[in-house]
């Protein structure tokens, strides 16, 4: 059974192999040993100003960073989880800038350990996600961006079936270049239509549905 927060809200998802959760301070040395380890594997991707510093990742930055993304699940703006596979940390999903009203939208990002990429932890995390999008906070639509290139983060957007919406060029700045990225979608309509396929796939024998 998840964890469930005041408001109601999950704060854990499980699968069949994968566990999601909110990062806190004693997770800090094992998501330090996995961001130094894999740094040349993820900066490529993440989002940075020309000139800007590369962000820090000490132990006061990653404590106020869990307390933001905390402030942000209490405000319901944002969703981030900790991903955990076998009891150890593998990566980071999270849904953010989510807006109501008449959009019902958000965005889903995530990140793997090199070591760990390639094993099917992701998409069961986004399947956990997705549930959770559209059955628990009552999302209509939930958008991907990838740069081009990003093989292995498109590679996930194809197992999950996603549907493409064509190229937004020069959409983020990366790295202090502006980068194209892919758009995939997902809407409520979608997840229903998907929601047992999906199951099979990733979560059948995680008891979980």
């Amino acid at each position: 059974m998840a964890e469930l927060a005041v408001s109601g809200i999950s704060t854990e998802l499980v699968g069949r192999r994968v566990r999601l959760r909110p990062l806190r301070e004693d997770d800090y040395e094992a998501w330090s040993e996995v961001r130094t380890r894999c740094r040349d594997w993820l900066l490529p991707w993440e989002p940075r100003p020309a000139g800007a510093p590369y962000s820090s990742e000490d132990r006061t930055t990653f404590i106020t960073r869990c307390s933001m993304r905390e402030r942000e699940r209490q405000l319901g703006t944002g969703y981030g989880f900790g991903m955990f596979a076998m009891g150890r940390f593998v990566g980071e999903v999270n849904i953010s800038s989510v807006a109501r009203g008449a959009f019902q939208n958000a965005y889903v990002g995530y990140w793997v350990d090199q070591a760990q990429a390639g094993r099917g932890y992701v998409p069961e995390a986004c399947v956990l996600l997705f549930r959770f999008a559209f059955e628990e906070i009552g999302l209509h639509r939930l958008q991907i961006s990838i740069i081009p290139r990003n093989r292995p983060s498109r590679r996930v957007a194809q197992k999950l079936w996603l549907r493409g919406e064509g190229i937004a060029l020069r959409y983020l700045e990366i790295d202090g270049r502006w980068e194209d990225h892919v758009r995939y979608a997902l809407t409520a309509e979608e997840w229903v239509e998907r929601r047992d396929r999906y199951f099979r796939q990733w979560l059948a024998g995680s008891g979980t549905w």
